[in-house]
């Protein structure tokens, strides 16, 4: 589920999610499995998560389940709203 999030974060998170294995921004929908649909695996999620957790300031715990492009858009959207608030 989708929480209200500005583009610029769902931008962001989809930069460092790209970057992580070379793969054009435009090809990552915010329902695409990492791991099914690109062959993400442990190490790469765990990349990611240091570099969201580093640019947004937010801390990530290891229970959150982290499957696809809209559910690290979502967490990041919802945990960086909560701070500044």
């Amino acid at each position: 589920m989708i929480t209200a999030h500005t583009p610029s974060v769902t931008r962001q998170v989809v930069k460092i999610i790209s970057k992580t294995k070379e793969i054009k921004p435009s090809r990552l929908r915010v329902s695409a499995d990492l791991s099914k649909e690109f062959g993400f695996d442990t190490v790469d999620v765990v990349d990611i998560i240091l570099e969201l957790e580093k640019n947004f300031k937010i801390v990530i715990p290891d229970e959150v389940p982290l499957n696809t492009v809209g559910d690290f858009v979502d967490y990041v959207s919802t945990h960086t709203m909560r701070q500044a608030s």
